[in-house]
């Protein structure tokens, strides 16, 4: 068995040839024919169980992000688990509150499809598709629920673009392994052909991910951005690079891939831990807001403006809420609003 200081050493090594091969490319990349673009669109991630996990009211925390907030760029991950819990069942009737509610003021939105989505545990299948155990099974029944979610809502003017998995070339977990680049294919097909006129979005990992796989099969192209994150091996990390990293990646992914919008599709804007946020007892309220308080959060907009993006995804709004009706730190939200 592996010892935990071998698991720490090739971790280490891990980490450093990613970032020796980066900074060559900042150094190749970096200053060519990747103008800084000015920051001008900012949109947030929100999901109902996260805030949930919270106690707090879901809804009441949708209606902040639209009415107090003022966000008017909203991705919503459409989990399969929520919707047909058992199979068959659809209970659609959150998910089309929250697009009534976001056409209403006319916001849009991005519905994320798909078994892998935003928020832990990552993959996000019901119960009695698990417990079959069965991959073929999986997949068939995702796709038809894909296509079900995708009819619903594709003529909704509210809808802005499908995203079809949440990274899907990035392993996450024991429990979430990846099904590849040929029902990625599938599933990308499925939506275009049942909804022409919106964009699909493929997202990968900023720091960890060459771009090229997933851009290449992307109408938009989103990558996250993660300053600073929790490791078993490592602890708490910071990524040693600078905004131009990106700005050398999105170069070279565009001379590979060819030219297609991008965004960051996941800002970091909330702390990363061994432990969920809202695990208090595990990760106290004191050690979140040291890793990430409203000066923090600043210093991670500046840095994100500087990285040759133009449009945003905040990660964190449900905390911000938390912090500001639950436990009296109001000031990442209301830093936030200059935003919107």
């Amino acid at each position: 068995m592996e010892t935990r200081h071998r698991k720490i050493f090739r971790e280490g090594i891990r980490i450093l040839l990613v970032f020796l091969l980066l900074t060559g490319l900042v150094v190749v990349f970096g200053l060519i024919g990747s103008p800084v673009l000015k920051a001008r669109v900012f949109g947030v991630t929100y999901s109902s169980p996260f805030a949930e996990k919270f106690r707090m009211d879901s809804k009441e925390v949708y209606l902040a992000i639209l009415d107090d907030l003022g966000a008017r760029k909203i991705r919503l991950p459409v989990y399969w688990d929520r919707i047909e819990m058992r199979a068959g069942e659809f209970d659609f009737s959150e998910l089309d509150w929250q697009v009534f509610e976001a056409q209403k003021r006319n916001a849009e939105i991005i519905l994320t499809v798909g078994r892998k989505l935003p928020r832990w545990p990552e993959c996000h299948q019901p119960s009695w598709v698990l417990e079959k155990k069965d991959q073929d099974f999986e997949k068939e029944k995702l796709l038809e629920f894909i296509g079900i979610v995708v009819d619903r809502y594709k003529d909704n003017s509210a809808l802005f673009a499908w995203q079809i998995e949440n990274e899907p070339f990035l392993p996450f977990g024991d429990t979430c392994l990846l099904f590849g680049k040929e029902f990625l294919d599938k599933e990308i097909v499925l939506v275009k052909k049942l909804d022409p006129a919106h964009p699909v979005i493929i997202t990968d990992s900023g720091e960890l991910s060459i771009w090229i796989r997933a851009a290449k099969r992307a109408d938009i192209f989103g990558s996250t951005m993660y300053r600073q994150i929790w490791n078993e091996n490592l602890g708490f990390f910071t990524y040693p690079i600078p905004p131009q990293f990106f700005r050398a990646k999105l170069t070279l992914t565009r001379l590979i891939a060819g030219e297609r919008p991008v965004i960051i599709s996941e800002l970091q804007a909330e702390p990363w831990g061994p432990h969920q946020l809202y695990e208090e007892n595990l990760f106290p309220l004191d050690s979140q807001l040291d890793k990430l308080d409203v000066e923090k959060f600043k210093e991670y907009i500046s840095y994100a403006k500087k990285s040759g993006f133009d449009e945003f995804y905040l990660w964190g709004v449900e905390w911000w809420y938390w912090l500001k009706t639950q436990k009296n730190h109001p000031e990442i939200w209301s830093e936030a609003k200059k935003l919107f």
